[in-house]
């Protein structure tokens, strides 16, 4: 059997719309009928060639976000069933094939229940986002309540998800962004911070008294993490990026006595460890997007297999007004 899908044969080169082979459920894999698939920055670096650490191959179908409905399981896999509504960070990098796809065989350990609240569409947005910022904020950083949370890039498909899980665990949060991000971040529950008129020195006096962040959440990179390493709290503060690349002098995390910890959401999928925690992680966000806690933010136009070049040209230009999305089937 043959299934559409969304074919990348060269680095730069245009996604094409083809037939090919529909994949079959393995050990341990369930086949997904893919509804919806989130678009990401990666993503388009992956198509622009840009990304050599997703070690991406070539014909690939790309797509990292995925929501769906299971439609068969392959032998020895447990805890899904045929119908179960699903949704995961599931493929799109090294060997696994992407979202961009009528359907996708998934190692199930990737994939948790789809939260009942939301839909398809919100589903797909989530999963690199709510890992990234869990692996972050959780697994490095422990955030707890009564702590102060610093987010740059709070508007941002990982940024606006850190803020969320921050103040769902207690944290009182704060979060950098432009001026016309501002309204956003607030609406966030987040205190905004307009970074391109206050100084790092400023609001760390302003907000903290001059002692500095509990965490620092750097979503961004570059002059934005070398920021973060100036806003961590004297001791004990803790800096997590997924964007630490680059030369950086460590001096002022170091003259604080502070931490820092990177995070490569990648790292499972590429390797095949830890994708049971991939899961676990899905379920956790399941739970507080069920809970009203994690709402995720779309940007409202409509993509499909055949205009997904104009979703990937839309993210890249950094001009979406939230997570852009491709429906994949009604």
């Amino acid at each position: 059997m043959e299934m559409r899908a969304v074919v990348l044969r060269e680095f730069g080169g245009p996604l094409e719309v083809n037939e090919i082979d529909q994949p079959v459920a393995g050990p341990g894999q369930v086949l997904v009928r893919v509804a919806a698939s989130g678009v990401n920055p990666l993503d388009t670096k992956i198509q622009a060639g840009k990304a050599a650490h997703a070690k991406t191959r070539l014909p690939a179908v790309l797509g990292l976000d995925l929501a769906g409905v299971v439609e068969a399981v392959g032998p020895d896999t447990l805890g899904f069933a045929p119908g179960d509504e699903v949704y995961g960070l599931t493929g799109g990098v090294g060997h696994l094939q992407g979202s961009l796809a009528q359907y996708a065989a998934v190692d199930a350990r990737l994939l948790a229940l789809k939260p009942r609240s939301l839909s398809m569409r919100e589903a797909a947005a989530l999963p690199l986002a709510v890992i990234t910022a869990w692996e972050g904020l959780v697994d490095r950083a422990g955030v707890r309540a009564a702590q102060k949370v610093l987010v740059h890039g709070g508007a941002g498909g990982v940024g606006s998800v850190a803020v969320q899980i921050a103040r769902a665990r207690g944290a009182e949060v704060y979060a950098t962004g432009s001026p016309r991000s501002l309204e956003a971040i607030g609406r966030l529950g987040a205190v905004p911070v307009d970074y391109t008129s206050t100084p790092v020195e400023d609001y760390v006096a302003k907000y903290t008294g001059g002692e500095g962040f509990d965490i620092v959440v750097d979503t961004v990179g570059g002059a934005t993490l070398d920021a973060s390493f100036a806003a961590a709290r004297i001791y004990t503060g803790h800096v997590v990026s997924a964007l630490g690349w680059g030369s950086h002098s460590l001096a002022p995390l170091s003259f604080r006595g502070a931490t820092y910890s990177g995070v490569f959401t990648l790292l499972p999928m590429l390797t095949g460890r830890g994708r049971e925690h991939h899961g676990e992680i899905m379920r956790e966000a399941a739970a507080l997007a069920d809970a009203g806690a994690l709402v995720p933010v779309l940007d409202p136009r409509h993509f499909t297999m055949d205009t997904v070049a104009d979703a990937h040209t839309l993210v890249a230009n950094r001009t979406a007004a939230g997570k852009v999305v491709v429906d994949i089937t009604n």
